[in-house]
């Protein structure tokens, strides 16, 4: 059902059941806005609001820390994940 329709691996399926119990599939328009990370960082924002001396700066030892573990690892943002890495 996902090719005939042409669905991607994250598209979703619109359906609807008629009268006479007939059901129609087709893929559904896509929304450019997540809700989930819309809602969290509205969260994000109303903690700062509340909580400005919460904030921190790394430490240098943290941020050399993360610097060493991704040297080596290449990837390019914009090319689409594997199967394995979805």
């Amino acid at each position: 059902m996902r090719k005939a329709l042409g669905l991607s691996k994250r598209d979703k399926i619109y359906y609807s059941i008629q009268l006479n119990g007939q059901v129609i599939m087709s893929k559904a328009a896509q929304s450019e806005d997540d809700p989930v990370l819309g809602q969290f960082l509205d969260f994000i924002v109303e903690d700062i609001r509340n909580n400005p001396l919460h904030i921190q700066a790394i430490s240098s030892d943290l941020f050399n820390r993360v610097q060493s573990l991704i040297t080596d690892v290449e990837f390019d943002l914009d090319s689409p994940l594997s199967d394995e890495d979805e």
